[in-house]
């Protein structure tokens, strides 16, 4: 059967000889590409600003903490560190940094674990540990999560080791770069979120953020 072109043949309401759209379609038409047209421009630059951080990777960044003398192999100093800057105080953290100990650490896996950086932030719910010297033990006062020596979870429900902080030793003085995850094994991660476990399914279940900043050259996991 052939095919109707023209709306006189369909015999539409209003139909003009010669038409193959009705003025009503091409108005609906319109209409809809229209608030099609003003959707996508109010619609794109919202998804674009919500979406544009997930790209925006942070840059890697170094901080003095002072000359390597000041550390001792058999014990932690505490150090403020700035996490975030341009807040004051609500960017600062505290880190635990020591020498690395070769009896304890083993072998120095290369130029960023000559020193010991451990974060002050329990990774069961982020609440801040302290160092009991006399215990030679990492606490969380908050919910009972005990790390060892070397911030290795040895009680309580934190699923993890504590985080660490690459670091470097440039002129005899220590710097302290970006934030990293530990496995039971202490094999390094990209930072993750406190509660997010790293051993077994959990490094897939919790895949690293893009955002976040990326390892130094030559790191090894």
């Amino acid at each position: 059967m052939k095919k109707q072109t023209y709306t006189e043949e369909r015999r539409l309401a209003g139909a003009f000889e010669g038409e193959t759209l009705t003025r009503r379609r091409l108005m609906t038409v319109a209409t809809h590409s229209a608030g099609a047209l003003a959707g996508a421009a109010v619609a794109l630059p919202v998804l674009g600003f919500a979406i544009a951080p997930v790209f925006d990777r942070a840059p890697v960044t170094w901080q003095q903490i002072g000359p390597l003398s000041r550390f001792s192999d058999s014990d932690y100093v505490p150090v403020v560190i700035t996490l975030a800057s341009g807040v004051g105080e609500a960017g600062e953290s505290l880190a635990y940094i020591r020498r690395h100990n070769v009896a304890i650490d083993g072998p120095v896996k290369d130029e960023y674990d000559r020193v010991i950086a451990i974060s002050s932030r329990c990774v069961h719910v982020g609440c801040p540990v302290r160092y009991v010297s006399a215990a030679q033990s990492f606490v969380c006062p908050c919910h009972g999560g005990v790390y060892n020596f070397l911030g290795l979870r040895t009680g309580g429900p934190p699923p993890r080791p504590l985080d660490r902080f690459y670091t470097v030793i440039r002129d005899d003085s220590v710097f302290v770069g970006p934030r990293y995850s530990v496995n039971d094994e202490l094999r390094r991660f990209s930072p993750r979120d406190p509660g997010e476990a790293l051993d077994g399914i959990g490094q897939f279940l919790y895949p690293a953020r893009f955002s976040t900043a990326p390892a130094p050259p030559g790191a090894k996991p």
